[in-house]
């Protein structure tokens, strides 16, 4: 392919993208694999090209772009290299006078009063910064020392003393180790999520949103012998922890749940559980260096529903943990109405409980837990706080 041809078939991928965000279809890793499945004249060199302009473009404009041609033209005015192939052979028409280019931008505007205090305009610029991959080692079965050598250009990360950090676009899921289930892709925020339960051999540890499992793998390999039950609502999602626990060699039981009905079927646990993990389903807005898109897809409806759907299951989780025991509390997201304002609110409707210092060398204090940003933690950005119920 041309470079003008690359140009074009970018553009054609960004429609896509942007037609797949107003209808909450697949993501645009999907959309580009697909695009390409149907032209397999494109080589390798061409999809990393096509792909890496996909990105770029997609990364550059906060707002939803009117197509993947105005997109292409904003990112021609950073490099205006890009504007010298339109109207060449195979790529996009010429610019013609008075077209507009899709805007340049970090945060919706509409999000920029939600987000937490400590995610000031400076922390902005990391937010879409590409993330390098984290690997979680599977402590249960090795140590990271045993495996850093294993990975090319691997280094250990700061924070999680489980974590090993490659460089972007690393590929594991063939490597021995991998494939041995000694270590898991997971961002070292996950991770320190997971140590923040700090569960212990013989607790029962509760993962109400567990969906694939990546924290509940976390869990089991914090505690081999921990009675751990994930459950989550989505068949497709929980269906892949099966595979993972058998990898890893965890013993994890899981549970798909019917909502409305979690409280009926989940009586076996009521006030049971040591610990209960609620990675709330939220905004994505701490993943944006992985899914930029995500920020397309977000609006004030689905951030009001999504707001409503965690108080829920807070309360859902509230009813599992024991006289003692520990609710943990996470979210991928750095609104504050998903985070502080959140655990703020569930004190007051739950006013005994009290609320603990998480126990994570990382991120800063927001309200009642802690706040992890890509700027100053250099991990995905979380939400994390830990409560107690009183005995």
């Amino acid at each position: 392919m041309t470079p003008a041809a690359r140009l074009q078939a970018a553009i054609e991928i960004v429609d896509e993208v942007i037609a797949s965000a107003r209808h909450d279809g697949p993501p645009a890793d999907t959309i580009v694999s697909r695009y390409f499945k149907h032209r397999r004249y494109a080589g390798s060199k061409d999809r990393r090209a096509v792909r890496e302009l996909v990105f770029r473009a997609i990364r550059r404009s906060a707002e939803l772009p009117e197509s993947g041609r105005a997109a292409a033209l904003g990112l021609a005015e950073d490099e205006p290299e890009l504007m010298e192939l339109f109207g060449q052979p195979r790529g996009p028409e010429p610019k013609v006078d008075g077209e507009e280019a899709a805007v340049a931008g970090i945060v919706p505007a509409w999000l920029t009063s939600e987000l937490s205090p400590l995610v000031a305009a400076a922390e902005w610029p990391p937010l879409l910064e590409r993330a390098r991959l984290d690997l979680r080692v599977n402590v249960a079965r090795a140590s990271r020392d045993e495996l850093l050598g294993q990975f090319p250009g691997a280094e250990p990360t700061p924070l999680s003393p489980w974590g090993i950090r490659l460089p972007p676009d690393t590929k594991v899921d063939d490597h021995p180790a991998f494939l041995q289930g000694l270590v898991e892709i997971q961002d070292e925020g996950s991770q320190l999520i997971a140590l923040a339960c700090e569960a212990k051999n013989g607790e029962r540890v509760f993962d109400l949103c567990a969906g694939a499992g990546g924290k509940a793998l976390a869990l089991a390999a914090m505690a081999p012998e921990a009675h751990i039950l994930a459950t989550d609502s989505n068949r497709a999602r929980l269906s892949k922890l099966a595979p993972r626990a058998e990898r890893a060699g965890a013993a994890i039981e899981s549970r798909l749940l019917n909502p409305p009905n979690e409280l009926q079927e989940l009586a076996d646990w009521k006030d049971s559980a040591d610990i209960v993990l609620v990675d709330a389903p939220c905004s994505g807005s701490g993943t944006w260096r992985r899914n930029p898109e995500g920020r397309w897809r977000l609006t004030p409806k689905l951030l009001d529903r999504l707001v409503l759907q965690q108080k829920r299951l807070l309360d859902i989780a509230a009813e599992q943990v024991r006289p003692g025991g520990r609710l943990i509390y996470a979210v991928c997201s750095l609104l504050s109405r998903e985070g502080a304002d959140q655990i703020s609110a569930f004190l007051d409707r739950h006013s005994s409980w009290i609320s603990e210092e998480t126990p994570i060398a990382a991120g800063r204090l927001d309200g009642a837990g802690r706040m992890l940003t890509p700027g100053h933690d250099r991990t995905d950005g979380f939400f994390v706080a830990r409560l107690r119920r009183p005995c």
